[in-house]
């Protein structure tokens, strides 16, 4: 695979989420989960979403039940959640799983032996900045919260080009 152009998710409604759709977008990619204690990010995530989605920027928040169990609901629960609580509207992929030997092909690009970022996904809400190109550009660690100078620096500098 080339880039995250190359790869398809299920939707969070079931739907085939093409990320050949997000070309010439920045793009954060994040695993998700509802009953963390870092799950308040995803107020931060939507607030980066609304602030920069004008500018070609998104983000596609990837649910991940392997850490500590603390996304078991179904799609259509985690997806009631994440609207009622946090009013997220940016796209969300179903349940996938980041390490392991049913590493989803994307993490497996993104963090897998041969990947740009290699290592197991660490927690919930690590995050992945792709370029317009789709090419991965940088890993940020779960507690870096989306307000975060690095983060929102590293955004604009990648919507600037």
């Amino acid at each position: 695979m080339a880039n995250i152009h190359d790869f398809e998710l299920t939707g969070i409604d079931g739907s085939t989420m093409s990320l050949e759709q997000f070309k010439g977008q920045v793009v954060l990619l994040v695993n998700v989960a509802s009953a963390c204690g870092l799950t308040p990010q995803y107020e931060g995530l939507q607030a980066l979403y609304e602030q920069y989605s004008g500018d070609g920027f998104t983000i596609i928040g990837l649910p991940c039940n392997q850490f500590g169990a603390q996304e078991p609901g179904t799609e259509a629960e985690i997806q009631t959640f994440c609207t009622t609580k946090f009013s997220v509207t940016f796209p969300m992929s179903a349940k996938i799983e980041v390490n392991g030997d049913s590493r989803h092909p994307l993490y497996e690009y993104l963090a897998g032996k041969d990947g740009k970022f290699p290592g197991d996904i660490t927690w919930n809400f690590e995050k992945f900045l792709v370029n317009r190109n789709g090419d991965a550009i940088e890993r940020f660690e779960p507690v870096v919260n989306p307000g975060d100078d690095a983060l929102t620096s590293a955004i604009e500098a990648e919507l600037a080009k």
